[in-house]
């Protein structure tokens, strides 16, 4: 499965973001309602939604592996749930990394489960059900924020630095998965991971909104032999420029570049032809770690170009690190109020 959003998404608004105005207005109306009204089910543990407002990557999946390892040093054991986007499986699953595939699984719950207990299912109440059964005492999303189906404890909304909001409009028309104001009245913190400006407006409109705000950077680990190699980098990320921007800051030389649809599959022309240009022209290949898990477990081309691969592997950095923590506390605190609420209403249900 493969998800390509349109150019014109990540710049200024045009003709086509207007033109789809109309479309875009019943879609935000339709998400919006929908987060205001759905019923929520309520699960025994705290739940951390990592979440953004649009379409695309933002660094949620580093943004939960990061929290996760946090509740481990705490003592807890978290456990992932994702709706398994890419994968074939429609069935509520744990994950095993030394068992499944991409294919079935999708590719970010394969690097999930390197971490911790991970479940994939398209309906998050019962996947989130069952993590409990497996034993988690606290549940990360990767995800999720605007499906409105599980109560959230605590929902962090990343938004890259770089990209922003796009062109603030909604779905079709822009990235913008539901109204901005909509999405901020549940989110409970953002993160701004990098140093750009475009996220800057939507972090004053959470501050007027009594919204607190983390910033983060997404650090490279153990990148010294790249520096000063010619490489051939490919992604198929929602935003490889992303990828591109990290390969050089290790001063690696890009000399070719290969840009692929989100969570798209190679195909053996397209592996032929990063091979042969890798091999003619004398480059590293390098490659981001969630295209390298779809490479993983096949035969043929696919286990030729992951074994020449060269994965540059990143870990998202708060600025401040006891952040983390900090936000594993007030999930767990907000649980408790949420099941005492809960209580209380039952108890005067019976009265």
């Amino acid at each position: 499965m493969v998800s390509e959003a349109p150019p014109f998404w990540w710049s200024k608004a045009d003709w086509r973001a207007w033109a789809l105005y109309p479309i875009s207005f019943l879609y935000g109306r339709v998400a919006g309602y929908r987060m205001a009204n759905a019923k929520r089910a309520s699960v025994p543990v705290p739940v951390i939604c990592v979440g953004n407002f649009t379409v695309g990557g933002a660094g949620k999946t580093p943004t939960a592996l990061t929290i996760a390892r946090a509740a481990k040093a705490k003592g807890l054991k978290p456990g992932f749930l994702s709706r398994g986007y890419g994968g074939s499986l429609d069935v509520t699953t744990v994950v095993d990394p030394a068992h499944h595939r991409a294919l079935a699984v999708g590719d970010e719950p394969l690097l999930l489960a390197r971490e911790a207990l991970t479940v994939i299912s398209r309906r998050r109440v019962e996947g989130a059900q069952r993590l409990v059964k497996e034993g988690a005492d606290l549940i990360i999303m990767d995800d999720g924020f605007q499906s409105a189906r599980l109560a959230i404890d605590y929902a962090l909304l990343v938004i890259d630095a770089t990209r922003g909001l796009g062109n603030g409009h909604i779905v079709p028309g822009g990235p913008v998965r539901a109204p901005i104001r909509q999405q901020l009245r549940y989110a409970t913190a953002l993160l701004k991971v990098g140093g750009g400006e475009a996220a800057d407006n939507i972090v004053r409109i959470a501050a007027r909104a009594a919204k607190p705000y983390f910033t983060a950077s997404l650090k490279v680990c153990d990148s010294a032999e790249l520096s000063g190699r010619n490489v051939l980098a490919f992604a198929g990320i929602a935003d490889p420029s992303k990828f591109f921007r990290t390969v050089e800051s290790v001063g690696a030389q890009i000399a070719a570049r290969r840009s692929f649809g989100d969570h798209e599959h190679l195909t053996d022309d397209e592996i032929d032809d990063i091979l042969s240009t890798a091999e003619r022209d004398g480059l590293q290949i390098v490659t981001t770690s969630k295209d390298f898990v779809r490479l993983a477990g096949h035969h043929g081309k696919a286990e030729e170009l992951a074994a020449k691969c060269r994965v540059i592997e990143v870990e998202m950095a708060f600025a401040d690190a006891m952040a983390p923590g900090l936000i594993i506390d007030r999930a767990i605190n907000a649980c408790r109020e949420r099941r005492l609420k809960g209580g209380r209403k039952a108890l005067s249900g019976d009265l």
